[in-house]
């Protein structure tokens, strides 16, 4: 099961008020309604892939509006591996859709009538339906974080947006395959939206996952400095331990003055070491990091001058 899926089981299990039950269908019927006819009466199919989001709006109309309706099971052709399932409601439909003020005439209305979302918990819970009809979250194993809400109506996605960002969730918009996103991309935002709409088991994954990724990249992140820190100081002790070198074998290291002299022979018994430590290590020291610096730099300089008369 996916994260996704493991996300909108524990909705569908949440025990809801009646009128935050009212706003959940709200959302659900909106956004995986369609209406049709049969024997002159209005009929409404709720379409999903998810069987528990099935039971869920089956028993949501049962409990809420004490009306029967059946589940359809629909197999999907061979390259499909998800079924579709069909709450199908016969009787009563317009009773429901005009007490949820979905119906526009024989169709569904894009735009949310928030008189009807009275209070915070109704826009918690249009949300939470809105998230088991069109939404996906990536796992926080996953190279990025990531949260959408897929709707086919311009307006309506951006009321999502707006629901959202009532909770400062920073929730941006977007088109996408003939139809429209709300999107979240901060990973404190995901969880604080899946808490928001009562998927509290979830979040608390999530922010574990979060917390030792996070740490394992900044564990990453300190020792590829301290790599590159140690490259550095290798790279510069060979630079300094040739130039020693080629001194000495040119024209000796006791030809140096004593600063130089002494700090030429402490680098070359002591290769690996960085400048703090090679401070330690010098006789009569300590001397300070920005001392060693400068009396090596000399050394280096004095190495170039003697490579420059070799080649003249």
């Amino acid at each position: 099961m996916s994260y996704a899926s493991e996300v909108k089981k524990e909705l569908t299990g949440i025990k809801v008020h009646r009128d935050n039950a009212k706003a959940e269908l709200m959302a659900l019927i909106r956004m995986n309604g369609s209406l049709g006819l049969a024997n002159h009466s209005l009929l409404l199919n709720i379409q999903t892939e998810n069987p528990a989001i099935a039971r869920r709006i089956y028993s949501l109309l049962k409990e809420f509006y004490h009306v029967e309706s059946e589940i359809v099971v629909r197999r999907k052709m061979k390259l499909k591996k998800n079924n579709q399932y069909i709450v199908r409601l016969r009787y009563s439909a317009q009773r429901v859709l005009d007490d949820l003020g979905i119906l526009q005439g024989l169709q569904i209305k894009e735009r949310v009538p928030m008189t009807l979302l009275k209070n915070e918990w109704m826009v918690r819970s249009y949300l939470r339906g809105a998230f088991l009809a069109g939404g996906s979250v990536n796992n926080p194993e996953t190279s990025r974080y990531h949260l959408e809400i897929y709707s086919l109506y311009e307006e309506h996605n951006e009321m999502i947006a707006q629901m959202m960002n009532k909770f400062g969730l920073n929730a941006q918009t977007t088109s996408r395959r003939s139809g429209y996103i709300v999107y979240l991309k901060e990973a404190e935002k995901i969880a604080n939206f899946m808490s928001l709409i009562g998927a509290t088991n979830s979040m608390l994954q999530f922010e574990n996952i979060r917390i030792v990724r996070d740490m394992r990249n900044s564990v990453n992140r300190l020792v590829n400095c301290e790599n590159a820190n140690m490259n550095k100081i290798a790279s510069a002790s060979t630079r300094q331990i040739e130039n020693i070198k080629l001194i000495e074998d040119r024209v000796g290291l006791a030809s140096l003055p004593n600063k130089l002299r002494e700090i030429a022979e402490t680098r070359l018994a002591h290769q690996e070491v960085s400048l703090k430590e090679l401070g330690t290590l010098v006789p009569g020291g300590p001397i300070s990091k920005s001392g060693v610096n400068h009396r090596l730099r000399k050394l280096n300089a004095y190495a170039d001058e003697l490579r420059s008369k070799m080649t003249e």
